[in-house]
C-alpha cells in the first residue's frame, strides 16, 4: 500500500481538550484497520504558535509524540518540562499528558496512539 498525500485526511481541531488555538493534524492512516488493530492514531501534527492539546487521561491507550521541530511545555501527569526536536514522549494507559508551543515557530510532532 502508498497512501499519497492527497489521500490524507487532515483536520483542523479547535480548542482541543480545552487548549488554546487550533492544530494541523494530517493523518498518516484513514483508519484503524491500517494499524493491524493495534492502535487508532498515526499523524503528523502541527501545534501551531499560542497552541496546544490540553491535558486528558488515556484509557485503553497510551500515545507517543516524536519531536520533529518546535519547542513545547509537556505535562507528564502534570510535572511539567520542555521538550524540543529529537524529544520522545510517552503517555501510558491510565496516565494523562498535554503540550502548548513555546515560541513563534510551529511545534511539528508524529503522534501515534497504540491501544493496550
Amino acid at each position: 500500500m502508498i497512501r499519497r498525500s492527497s489521500e490524507r485526511i487532515i483536520d483542523r481541531p479547535h480548542h482541543k481538550f480545552g487548549a488554546p488555538g487550533e492544530l494541523t493534524v494530517r493523518n498518516l492512516i484513514n483508519a484503524p484497520e491500517e494499524l493491524l488493530g493495534k492502535g487508532r492514531a498515526f499523524a503528523h501534527t502541527t501545534v501551531h504558535p499560542g497552541s496546544g492539546i490540553g491535558y486528558h487521561v488515556h484509557a485503553g491507550d497510551g500515545e507517543i509524540y516524536f519531536v520533529l521541530s518546535g519547542r513545547g511545555e509537556y505535562s507528564d501527569n502534570g510535572t511539567v518540562t520542555t521538550v524540543e526536536a529529537g524529544d520522545v514522549t510517552f503517555c501510558p494507559p491510565g496516565q494523562g499528558h498535554s503540550i502548548l508551543c513555546l515560541g513563534d515557530e510551529p511545534l511539528e510532532l508524529i503522534t501515534l496512539i497504540l491501544f493496550e
